[in-house]
Formats: structure tokens, C-alpha cells, sequence
């Protein structure tokens, strides 16, 4: 977790946040039989994103760190916009980050009776009543923060009229939006929802559980307190835009409890990120207009698209762990999430030579039809990784950005007269190259190797300015490269509600390059392998290559983050 706060855990003598000391106290106290107890309340109606990792996190690794219980209970209130694919996505992605919840998979439809007798229970304790008026006049009788509401003419209702209503709305009798079931407590209660909130209304569409058993659903802040109640919850976190809906909780925890116990709501700031959006209504319509690929599109916040892209759940628990848990919202910069990636894969990822961008480079010293296998070093952080073999021959090929005809100073890369390594090979000396008449274009570049400098010969430590990544021209397959980069072009495309977000895309958010060449060591490569591709960054096997029956790589990161001098 985060290291915020003043407390220390004495294992390590790591700070303890705000959430962490609030918990270890209400241990210490014997608050709720010294039980942690958590849950994840997701929504089914989207892909879980960044921002809700940061949530699972804290709910599932608190509960884990402290011997507690962390239940996964879906938020399934609203029928209209709910599906299994999603409930079967969340779960995947849950799994996917290293946390389980074991048997206890719930559903607030479990409840669906028990809220329905709540409610049942708070009309004959007249403390809720059917109300007839459309949406936009109960809104307009809220009045404003600093102006009292206005009472609706329904609130004085018989509890005989408001019990014969309420199951009337069930049983199909009125259309949507005709009738509502709100709460009775203060129209002029400074805090806005407290002024008698809905709690049921009618939706005539049928549930992706129960079917069509129920025409009345409970609102969100109805259901959720409740269900967290049934459940024994004790800890229950929230992002801090529900700060101000807790004294409703509490309200109708009230009306409900029948003991000392009651779940311990505290919120805590959102996870954001620059170059990025996490409202779902948007990311919706990156997908419905086609500005992306689909949910799992390796340029999205959701975690499918990172899991696709190449990210690691390990990278983005540290990552979670660095920016913390506080009470101030914040936006977090993209490139620290990046960092984290890079330091995973730094100790995790193989090292392979791939040329993206190939030229054929001649050694013409070289025996023509001779092959030498090269030990290339899998991971130089972890030596168990073990090493290689790559095939030297007379034709290689080297990144055409490698070379120039006529460099600038400083320029230490492949040029005329000028030597370079070949990484786990030899020291040559380019000697001219080769162009297209027609367009100019450098088609071969031609060098002279130095037998004696390969490892273990008399100059093998010769020192050299440019070291250069290669491969076989024969010895190497073809290979396509998705180059990702951040979807927005500006830091915060939230920011001007003026500007359509959509023209904030950044329109080279995705580079494809098919004629790549990777080494034959890649012919083993699996969906979803990492890899890092000396000096251009790492990369992960996508799964069209399964389907297409090639090799197809995402680049995940680069080795540093050159976006600042870029947007510049």
C-alpha cells in the first residue's frame, strides 16, 4: 500500500496510510470482533479500468494483509445496462491481478427480497412514500444547496395507499417514470441527499438473473449500505465523490440494524492519469465510434488493454502502491506508471535483437554461406535466465536509422570509415554503401568485420563508440510491430468541458510496421510473452498472432520515456 501517514508496520517500519492506521486501530480496539472484512461492489454494465485496480487493490490486499475476507458482490441494480460479458470480464480481470474471493461471489439481486422488505418496512414506519410526479419536478422541488426543498404533495400519503402502490409498481400496473418510492427524512437538510432520495423506481426491462421476477429496482445508494450490512461487511471504501452520500448510508443503517454493528465507510482519492479518460461514458464511445479497437485495445485505461498490451499486474500494483491512498484528489503523470512497467520488466523480460526498420548490411570479409551461433545473454539482471544462440552470417540486417552517408558530429552509429559493434558479435568498419538510382534510397550497406575482436579473442575489448543491434538476413522471420503510444495528445483532455475530447486523440497513437525482423529464437514465441527488443523498448506477443498464424508484437513501453521532448 502507500506510504502516507504516521503510523509505522513494524515488519518493515513502512509509513502506513490513512486507511491502514484507520484499520490496525480498529483492531487494536476490537472494533467488529477484530474482523477485516471487505468487499469490491463493481457495476457489470463496463470493463473494469485502471482506476478500478486501484479499488481492488485496497479491498482485496487489505483484507489479505490483514487475515481478513474480501467478497466480490456485483452492483446489479439497473437491468438496462447490465450484461454477462461484463460480470465475466470483472472477474477475469480480478483474477488476472493476483486476487480471488474465493466463495464468496455475491450479487446485490441476492438481496433483491430483503431490500424489497426494507423498504416494505420503512413505508409502515412512514418514513418512505410513493411519489407520482415525473423526474424533472422532483429535481426542481431539491432546490439548491443553499435553498431549502420543497415538500412533494404525495409525501403525506396513507401508509394502506403507499403499501397498495408500491406493489402495485411491481406488478407491472404503471410505466416508467410514472411513480417512484423515495425515502422520507428532510427536505431541508443542507446535505442535498438527504432530501428525501429515491430509493425504488419502475424499469420494465428484464434482469440478467432474475429475469423479469421484478419491475422495481433499488437505486445504488439504496442497495449499497444495505447489502454491505448483509454481508457482516466492516470496512466499505469508496472514491470521495460518495463522502457526501454517507450520512444516507447511515441513515438507513439505522432503520435497519438491530445490533452494534454497522460497516465503516471511508473514502479515498480516485486514481487519474495524464493523457488518459476513465469516465466509462467515454471510453464507451471511443469503442462504439470506432476510434479504438474494441475494450481490449492496447491503448485503453481498461485492464484487458493493458493485459494486452504487455503490462504486468505487478507493475501496476507498484504503481498503485507509489501514487498511495489519500483524501486529495490528484492526477497522476502516465510516465510513473511507465516507469513502473519498465522496472518489472527490466528484471523479468528476455533480450532479443529485432530490427524494425531493416537495411541489408554486407560484411564482405566475410565467408560466404559460413554461419556462426553468437551466445546472446537472456536477462544481464538475472543470470538463471540462462542464454541464446543467434546466427552470424555474411548478410545481416540493421536498422536503417543506424546509418548515415553523412552524420553530424558526435554521431557514433554506422557511417563510412567509422567502427561499430555488433552487439555479441564483432567489430566492423563500414566501408560505403549502396543506393536506389531511381529514388535514392540506401538499399545495402557495406562493412568489413575484425575476426579478432568476437568474444573471447586478443581485441575483443576493443573499445568502440556505437554498439549496433542485428540479425541474419537467412536466420530470422518476419514479424509485424504495433507501435502504442498514449491515446490523447494533451495532458489533460478533461480539462476544457468546452472542447470535444474526441479532437484531443493523439493521431499517432498507433504506428504499424509489417516488415520487421525478429531472430529465430522468437519462432517459440507464445501470446502474451514479454520480451525486450534491444534498445527500442519491450514488447509482448499479441494474440491475433495465434489467430493469423504470424508473429505480431505490442510494443508495451519504450526503454525511456521520450514523450516530454516529443509534445514539445
Amino acid at each position: 500500500m502507500n506510504t502516507t501517514g504516521d503510523t509505522t508496520r513494524e515488519e518493515g517500519k513502512k509509513n502506513l496510510n490513512f486507511i491502514e492506521t484507520m484499520v490496525e486501530n480498529d483492531l487494536k480496539e476490537g472494533r467488529n470482533g477484530k474482523r477485516v472484512h471487505t468487499r469490491f461492489p463493481p457495476e457489470p454494465n463496463g470493463y473494469l479500468h485502471i482506476g478500478h485496480a486501484k479499488a481492488i487493490c485496497l479491498d482485496f490486499g487489505l483484507a489479505q494483509r490483514y487475515g481478513g475476507k474480501c467478497n466480490l458482490r456485483f452492483d446489479d441494480t439497473n437491468p438496462v445496462k447490465e450484461d454477462t460479458e461484463y460480470v465475466d470480464s470483472i472477474m477475469e480481470d480480478i483474477h488476472w491481478l493476483g486476487f480471488d474471493w474465493e466463495d464468496r461471489l455475491y450479487y446485490a439481486s441476492d438481496y433483491f427480497g430483503q431490500l424489497w422488505n426494507f423498504a416494505v418496512d420503512l413505508i409502515k414506519k412512514g418514513l418512505a412514500y410513493v411519489d407520482d410526479q415525473p423526474a424533472e419536478v422532483i429535481s426542481r422541488q431539491k432546490g439548491t444547496p443553499t435553498q431549502p426543498g420543497t415538500e412533494s404533495p404525495y409525501r403525506t400519503r396513507s401508509t394502506a395507499e403507499n403499501l397498495d402502490l408500491f406493489e402495485r409498481m411491481n406488478q407491472g400496473e404503471f410505466e416508467e417514470g410514472s411513480r417512484v418510492l423515495r425515502a422520507k427524512i428532510d427536505m431541508t437538510s443542507p446535505n442535498m441527499h438527504m432530501r428525501d432520495p429515491i430509493i425504488y423506481r419502475i424499469i420494465n426491462h428484464p434482469h440478467h438473473r432474475t429475469g423479469s421476477a421484478w419491475k422495481v429496482y433499488p437505486m445504488y445508494d439504496f442497495a449499497h449500505g444495505q447489502c454491505d450490512y448483509f454481508e457482516g461487511i466492516t470496512h466499505s471504501w469508496c472514491t470521495l465523490e460518495f463522502e457526501v452520500h454517507r450520512p444516507l448510508y447511515d441513515w438507513f443503517i439505522d432503520q435497519l440494524k438491530d445490533s452494534d454493528y454497522r460497516p465503516r465507510q471511508t473514502e479515498f482519492n480516485r486514481l487519474n492519469l495524464t493523457y488518459t479518460v476513465m469516465s466509462k461514458r467515454k471510453l464507451l464511445q471511443l469503442v462504439k465510434e470506432n476510434y479504438v479497437n474494441g475494450w481490449d485495445d492496447p491503448r485503453m485505461p481498461t485492464l484487458c488493454g493493458l493485459r494486452r498490451r504487455g503490462y504486468t499486474p505487478e507493475s501496476i500494483k507498484s504503481f498503485i502502491d507509489k501514487i498511495g491512498y489519500t483524501k486529495f484528489e490528484a492526477v497522476n503523470d502516465v510516465a510513473l506508471l511507465e516507469s513502473a512497467v519498465r522496472d518489472d520488466l527490466n528484471i523479468r523480460a528476455p533480450r532479443v535483437s529485432t530490427v524494425l526498420d531493416p537495411v541489408k548490411l554486407i560484411v564482405t570479409n566475410y565467408p560466404e554461406g559460413q554461419i556462426e551461433l553468437m551466445e546472446a545473454v537472456n536477462n544481464p539482471e538475472d543470470e538463471s535466465m540462462g542464454s541464446h544462440e543467434i546466427a552470424f552470417t555474411q548478410e545481416l540486417f540493421i536498422e536503417r536509422e543506424d546509418f548515415m552517408e553523412n552524420p553530424p558530429k558526435k554521431y557514433f552509429r554506422m557511417t563510412p570509415g567509422q567502427e561499430v559493434r555488433l552487439k555479441n558479435a564483432y567489430i566492423v568498419k563500414c566501408t560505403g554503401c549502396e543506393k536506389n538510382e531511381t529514388t535514392g534510397k540506401i538499399e545495402k550497406i557495406y562493412c568489413e568485420y575484425d575476426p579478432q575482436t568476437r568474444s573471447g579473442m586478443p581485441e575483443a575489448n576493443r573499445k568502440v563508440k556505437g554498439t549496433l543491434h542485428w540479425v541474419s538476413t537467412a536466420h530470422s522471420l518476419e514479424a509485424e510491430v504495433r507501435l502504442y503510444d498514449r491515446l490523447f495528445c494533451v495532458e489533460n483532455p478533461n480539462e476544457d468541458k468546452d472542447i470535444d475530447f474526441r479532437s484531443l486523440l493523439n493521431p499517432d497513437s498507433l504506428k504499424i510496421l509489417k516488415n520487421c525482423r525478429v531472430e529465430q529464437e522468437l519462432a517459440k514465441a507464445k501470446v502474451s510473452d514479454k520480451f525486450q527488443f534491444q534498445r527500442l523498448g519491450y514488447f509482448s506477443v499479441d494474440p491475433d498472432s495465434e489467430k493469423e498464424g504470424r508473429l505480431i508484437f505490442n510494443r508495451i513501453v519504450p526503454l525511456k520515456d521520450s514523450w516530454s521532448k516529443t509534445v514539445k
